[in-house]
């Protein structure tokens, strides 16, 4: 249908679940962990440009990020593993733009995906802006996840990758889940990692009451 003339732009997205996300003022009401999960496995990351008969979804990326980020430090919260596991939650609105692109749309994506990020903070009892220690960890992991992401599926030589990403220390490549796998798979075992996770923080909140 098109639109009438003079009618604003629209400015928001329809959800399977029936919520409506304005993505310039985005609702933590209008956000569902159901909708996130589906949106992010099926987008993929590298632009596609990855080895398998399936893309590599960013619903993969955010748990390997996530497995990483506790190979990191072991004893993580439940709290910090969620704001690690939902560090591109953002994606499955605006989508997987690769660092290139991004580099030259400049400010208005980034002001867009931090309205967006702490709408989905605030939707799931976390931090609004992620504590700093929080954010250098989700760093640190996500950048160790791009180098075998980029080696081991979109084409990378290890040369190359080190420029971009560093050298990971301390991190066996072969423990890693770094198959792509079909969207459904990807997108139900991003849920499973959420709600055990949940369950885990609800569990301490119990123990140590603040």
């Amino acid at each position: 249908m098109a639109v009438r003339s003079g009618a604003p732009p629209r400015a928001w997205q329809r959800m399977l679940s029936g919520r409506r996300l304005d993505l310039l003022d985005p609702s933590p009401l209008d956000i569902e962990i159901a909708d996130i999960a589906h949106g992010l496995a099926r987008v993929p990351r590298w632009n596609g440009q990855t080895l398998g008969d399936h893309a590599f979804s960013v619903a993969q990326h955010v748990l390997l990020v996530e497995k990483i980020a506790g190979m990191i430090e072991p004893d993580l919260s439940a709290e910090t593993r969620l704001i690690v596991l939902l560090h591109d939650a953002p994606e499955y609105v605006i989508g997987d733009m690769i660092s290139p692109f991004k580099a030259v749309i400049g400010g208005d994506y980034k002001a867009i995906e931090k309205r967006l990020e702490a709408a989905i903070h605030m939707r799931f009892a976390l931090p609004a802006i992620p504590p700093r220690a929080a954010k250098a960890l989700t760093k640190k992991a996500d950048t160790i996840a791009a180098y075998f992401e980029a080696t081991r599926l979109a084409g990378f030589s290890e040369g190359e990758a080190r420029r971009y990403f560093g050298q990971p220390r301390m991190i066996d490549p072969d423990t890693l889940d770094l198959h792509a796998v079909a969207t459904a798979e990807a997108q139900a075992r991003l849920l499973a990692r959420f709600d055990a996770l949940e369950r885990d923080r609800t569990a301490a909140s119990r123990r140590f009451p603040p």
